[in-house]
């Protein structure tokens, strides 16, 4: 259509989204689907969040706020980034918007100009490359394989970087691997962005909270003080609070980056819901304590998720660090035809055949960045998750070379 801007036309829509979309209208439809496809935890917002919420709602706080979050909010988010990441910052260091992929996006906006280059560890967050293209850069995929765990080599950030390279763009725990860096393996790759000192670090923590196995969290610029005046560290309430509809999404960095993605969001959507500020306030500065409960669930379900799939003919599937994913290779199932004759040629085959035959949705790993892998969300009850497990592997043992 040549009416739409040529900007537009260098983007895809959500693969994640349109799995979530397609699961609905088939369950619509009658048929029986699991959906694990969609990256939300399936708990429910805390009971003093809600009521945080609505507290704020019979109070009146339901007005336009500053564009870029209230004071009450910013001064919260100052005590946690201290708290939890021994990271100091002042107020007019701290954004807030609607959602963490807001903040990611202003930031871009507010950076990038033609040519300017991202560099982006693969598999990725599938809007990662998406968000740079539409603010006019140029994403520069470094592939992280299995072999590492899904983690990106200093060697392959240091051949990603050129004189163009604006940002590094950084997520730990992996969407959507779940692969999670070490303190040792992260301070291997900021050794790499001390020498490079035009590159800035777009750092991704939405899942800090959600580690197993004793796994220690950290961020770059703690980890490299160094990088503290090039690093935008991003988070938000929406995967540890199981607040995803609240669209609460928090940085903080430079005062001078700070206030330019508030220049762009007051042109854009302006201030965030002034009620889930304040329900975000709660989750911030109230009980913590249900936090490593859930977690200890995630961990429970990873657990089952990774043996039942490794048990799948031609699947292996690596036990992630953290988040609620795991992405495991189907490389095995490849070549092979289902009982309908239908040759598996790709991910997107195997995801396409595998909602098909059993009425599970999985998002193909092309989407990611990496393939022939796929991606599970197991934030969803265990039974469901041992259904969809089981529908799994009775999918791959009905294929024949």
């Amino acid at each position: 259509m040549a009416f739409l801007s040529d900007a537009l036309g260098r983007v895809k829509p959500s693969p994640t989204i349109a799995v979530t979309q397609k699961a609905r209208e088939l369950k619509a439809a009658g048929r029986d689907v699991i959906s694990l496809g969609a990256g939300e935890p399936d708990f429910d917002t805390p009971d003093n969040v809600k009521a945080a919420a609505i507290r704020a709602i019979e109070a009146g706080d339901t007005k336009y706020t500053a564009v870029d979050g209230t004071p009450e909010l910013k001064a919260a988010i100052v005590e946690k980034f201290k708290r939890e990441n021994n990271l100091t910052y002042d107020v007019d260091q701290v954004s807030v918007s609607n959602g963490g992929k807001q903040v990611l996006y202003n930031a871009l906006v507010a950076t990038l100009n033609p040519g300017d280059e991202v560099i982006i560890p693969a598999p990725y967050w599938v809007s990662y490359p998406d968000m740079v293209l539409l603010a006019g850069g140029e994403p520069v995929i470094a592939t992280a394989t299995m072999e590492d765990d899904f983690k990106l080599t200093p060697a392959a950030l240091e051949a990603a970087i050129t004189s163009k390279t604006k940002w590094f763009m950084f997520n730990s725990p992996s969407n959507p691997s779940g692969a999670a860096y070490s303190r040792d393996e992260l301070k291997a790759l900021t050794d790499v962005l001390m020498r490079h000192p035009h590159v800035w670090v777009m750092t991704d923590d939405m899942y800090e909270h959600l580690v197993y196995d004793g796994f220690e969290f950290v961020t770059p610029a703690e980890v490299e003080p160094g990088l503290y005046d090039r690093t935008l560290t991003v988070n938000g309430v929406s995967k540890a609070y199981a607040m995803t509809g609240w669209r609460i999404g928090y940085a903080a960095g430079p005062k001078d980056l700070i206030k330019a993605m508030a220049k762009v969001q007051s042109q854009s959507t302006s201030n965030p819901s002034s009620v889930s500020q304040a329900a975000a306030v709660e989750a911030l500065n109230g009980t913590q304590d249900f936090i490593p409960t859930r977690a200890q669930a995630f961990h429970q379900r990873r657990d089952l998720v990774v043996s039942m799939l490794n048990q799948a003919s031609g699947l292996k599937c690596p036990s992630p660090e953290g988040a609620f994913y795991v992405y495991p290779d189907c490389s095995g199932a490849l070549g092979k035809k289902t009982p309908e004759g239908v040759t598996i040629e790709s991910d997107e085959d195997f995801a396409r055949e595998l909602l098909e035959a059993e009425g599970v949705a999985v998002v193909h790993g092309a989407a990611f960045g990496l393939s022939p892998n796929f991606r599970i969300s197991y934030a969803t009850s265990e039974s469901l998750l041992e259904d969809a497990c089981a529908r799994i592997q009775r999918f791959c043992g009905s294929l024949a070379d």
